[in-house]
């Protein structure tokens, strides 16, 4: 890239094309070329090296201070949390207090915190269904819906566990026994409940 620049700059000062001609030939907008020009006259060869685009400073970086107090609170307790930390940096007067989320930062650059760990909702979650299908239903009553007339409903919802297929979705007025055994029983299409009649 050093060298592209170097062309680039070879060819307005030397070759005496027009900024506008180099810049477009090269790809670049002229301010760019312009600041080639610039870091070239100022410093050579070594302007025209890809720098780094690292801020010089960063104001609300934690200070190195700050951080190995954090860091030796935590040697001497290390079972104690980001939230821990920073209340017994406050209470012995370490200034400026680091935020939680800055002291947990500061913990995982350190290696004193394991980053998996954290979040409890990256846990792999075994999923388990029933093997075959009918065998197991998911049934749930969610409402009150508003209706037109002003009043409101419960839905009753089943699924069959294995193949999520939706098997029973029944509007009630209100979740009674009743009105669930009638959903169910049409459903599974049980026209009557058998029995022995105690034979």
């Amino acid at each position: 890239m050093a060298e592209q620049r170097y062309q680039a700059v070879l060819a307005v000062i030397s070759d005496g094309l027009s900024i506008s001609q180099v810049a477009s030939k090269v790809g670049v907008s002229r301010q760019t070329l312009h600041s080639w020009l610039a870091r070239y006259e100022a410093e050579g060869l070594e302007g025209l090296v890809d720098r780094s685009h690292r801020p010089a400073r960063c104001p609300h970086q934690m200070p190195a201070e700050v951080e190995a107090a954090l860091l030796e609170l935590r040697r001497w307790r290390p079972y104690w949390g980001p939230r821990r930390l920073v209340f017994e940096l406050a209470k012995r007067g370490v200034q400026p207090v680091p935020s939680e989320s800055g002291a947990y930062r500061a913990l995982v650059r350190a290696a004193m915190i394991d980053p998996t760990r954290r979040d409890r909702r990256s846990r792999k979650w075994k999923r388990w269904e029933r093997a075959a299908a009918m065998e197991l239903w998911q049934m749930d009553v969610v409402g009150g819906f508003p209706l037109a007339d002003g009043t409101s409903a419960k839905a009753l919802t089943g699924i069959d566990d294995h193949s999520r297929m939706c098997v029973c979705a029944r509007l009630m007025a209100r979740e009674r026994t009743r009105a669930v055994c009638d959903a169910l029983r049409a459903a599974l299409g049980v026209s009557d409940v058998l029995c022995s009649c105690g034979s």
